[in-house]
């Protein structure tokens, strides 16, 4: 049981209720994590615009979910990891590229180094080298998608925390972080 209420569509004031209904169109659901959020309508705001933005990038979505899927057990998120995989099966990626993203890696070369600077930047807090810098520009990444690499990492720093404070429910297909 989450130990952060959810705000239930019943509950939920006249903000929250257009919140919903913003998150309703755009995802076809209000998964939990958002209904934890809406307890402060400013903090979801903020989190859907940063999302919006983050989903509009250069990154691929595969990418994206690659790098969601890495931050999610390294910061041993059951609910983070049970989404993005549901999100990542969605965007394509097969089982073994699942693993191998959740080992810290990727079974495509140039993701690989996305999803390595993305760690290194957790494992570092932010602390990463010229070297990794200069790895992801050989791989075809440019500034502004080594930006969007540190963005998402962000994104799904917020999440994980989100999902280990609250320990919310898990409202999509359970994954174990073993």
């Amino acid at each position: 049981m989450s130990r952060i209420p959810l705000v239930s569509a019943e509950q939920a004031n006249a903000e929250q209720q257009a919140l919903y209904a913003a998150i309703q169109a755009e995802l076809g659901v209000v998964p939990n994590f958002l209904k934890v959020f809406a307890h402060s309508p400013d903090a979801l705001r903020a989190f859907l615009g940063l999302y919006g933005i983050a989903k509009h990038g250069s990154l691929a979505p595969a990418t994206r979910e690659r790098i969601a899927l890495a931050i999610a057990q390294q910061n041993s998120c059951e609910y983070c990891l049970s989404a993005h995989t549901a999100l990542g099966k969605k965007a394509g990626l097969s089982h073994e590229e699942i693993g191998a993203n959740r080992a810290g890696s990727s079974l495509d070369t140039q993701a690989a180094v996305a999803v390595g600077l993305a760690r290194s930047l957790m494992e570092n807090h932010g602390e990463v080298t010229t070297a990794e810098l200069l790895e992801a520009r050989a791989a075809g990444f440019s500034d502004a998608d080594i930006v969007e690499i540190i963005t998402h990492v962000g994104l799904n720093l917020l999440t994980n925390m989100i999902g280990k404070a609250s320990r919310v429910d898990i409202d999509f297909p359970k994954v174990s972080l073993n």
